[in-house]
C-alpha cells in the first residue's frame, strides 16, 4: 500500500543547470507527466508484479484527471479523496545529462487528514506500507504500528536537521533518502536514524555515485553499493530514486537480503533514467535477469 504523494510534473529541458539569469530562455518542448513520488512508487511496484493499493488526495481538476488516467493505465488500484486545494504540481528543470532541479508545489493544507475509516480497512490487508512525505501521512503511524505492518518512507533531500522529516525517519522500518541533502554529514545522519528510530536499514541514494546501505546490525560505516550502468543513454533522472525504492521493496517482499535489495534498487533506478518522466518502468524479468 502506498499513501500520498501523487501529482503532475511539468518538465522543462534546459542546456545546463543552473539556468542563466535572463528575461527569456528558449527551451525544447515542455512536457507534463503525472506521477510524483507516491505515484511513481505505486506504478513502479505494479510494473514489478506487486498488487498495489494507492491512497491519496487529489484535486477535482484537470491535473487530477491526468493522475487518475496514468495510474489506471498502469494497473494501480487508486482510491482517492478530493482535496479542496487541488492536485499537487511541480516544475522540473532537466539538463542535457538528465540532472534535474525541482520546484515542488505541495499545496496541501496543514490540517488535511485522511479519515481513519477510509484507510484502515486497506491497512489491515497490507503486507507493506510506503508513506510518502506528505503531512497527513504521518497520522497513520499509530495504526501501522498497532497492526505490526512494515513501513518504509523516502526522506528525499533531508539535511538531517529539519523537524518535519523526523517522525518519518524515526518511525519507519526502511528509510530511503538522498545523499545530496546532508552531503558530507550523510553518514552521521544515517547513524542517527538507526540510533533514534526503529529502522532496520537506511539507504542513501547518490545517483551516478551509487548508494550507501547502513543496517542496525552492520556497523557504523555505510556500505557502498555501486551504481548500475543504464541500459541506454541517460534521458531524465526524474523518478530514478522512486524506481530504486521499487526495486528494493520488490526484493525485500521476496525475502532477499538487504544488500541484494540495494543492488536491485540500483538496477531499477538506472533503468528509469532512460526515458522521460519516469516512463521507463522495469519489469520483474529484467530486474531479476542476472539474479538467482
Amino acid at each position: 500500500m502506498v499513501v500520498g504523494g501523487s501529482g503532475v510534473d511539468t518538465v522543462v529541458r534546459v542546456d545546463s543547470l543552473p539556468v542563466p539569469l535572463a528575461d527569456s530562455v528558449s527551451v525544447g518542448p515542455i512536457r507534463e507527466w503525472p506521477g510524483h513520488t507516491g505515484g511513481n512508487v505505486a506504478l513502479g511496484c505494479r510494473a514489478l508484479g506487486l498488487d498495489v493499493k494507492f491512497l491519496d488526495y487529489i484535486g477535482d481538476d484537470w491535473t487530477g484527471g491526468q493522475v487518475r488516467e496514468r495510474l489506471t493505465a498502469g494497473g494501480v488500484d487508486f482510491e482517492v479523496l478530493i482535496s479542496p486545494a487541488g492536485t499537487r504540481r511541480a516544475v522540473n528543470l532537466v539538463d542535457r545529462t538528465g540532472r534535474r532541479m525541482s520546484f515542488h508545489d505541495a499545496r496541501d493544507p496543514d490540517d488535511l487528514r485522511m479519515p481513519r475509516d477510509f484507510y484502515l480497512p486497506h491497512l489491515r490487508r497490507a503486507r507493506h506500507v510506503h508513506l510518502s512525505l506528505t503531512n497527513f501521512a504521518r497520522f497513520l503511524f499509530d495504526d501501522i504500528e498497532a497492526l505490526g505492518v512494515p513501513v518504509s518512507t523516502d526522506l528525499h533531500d533531508w539535511d538531517g536537521l529539519s523537524d518535519y522529516h523526523r517522525e518519518f525517519a524515526f518511525r519507519s522500518d526502511l528509510v530511503f533518502l538522498s545523499a545530496a541533502g546532508a552531503k558530507e554529514r550523510i553518514a552521521s545522519v544515517m547513524r542517527e536514524i538507526l540510533r533514534e528510530g526503529r529502522a532496520e536499514a537506511v539507504i542513501a541514494m547518490a545517483g551516478a555515485g551509487g548508494s550507501y546501505l547502513m543496517t542496525r546490525e552492520g556497523g557504523r560505516t555505510p556500505r557502498p553499493v555501486p551504481a548500475t550502468p543504464p541500459p541506454g543513454p541517460v534521458v531524465d533522472s526524474n523518478g530514478a530514486g522512486d524506481a530504486y525504492v521499487c526495486g528494493f521493496l520488490h526484493g525485500r517482499l521476496a525475502g532477499r537480503g538487504l544488500e541484494e535489495c540495494a543492488r536491485l534498487g540500483a538496477l531499477a533506478g538506472a533503468h528509469a533514467c532512460t526515458a522521460e518522466g519516469g516512463e521507463a518502468l522495469i519489469g520483474p524479468d529484467a530486474l531479476l535477469a542476472d539474479r538467482v
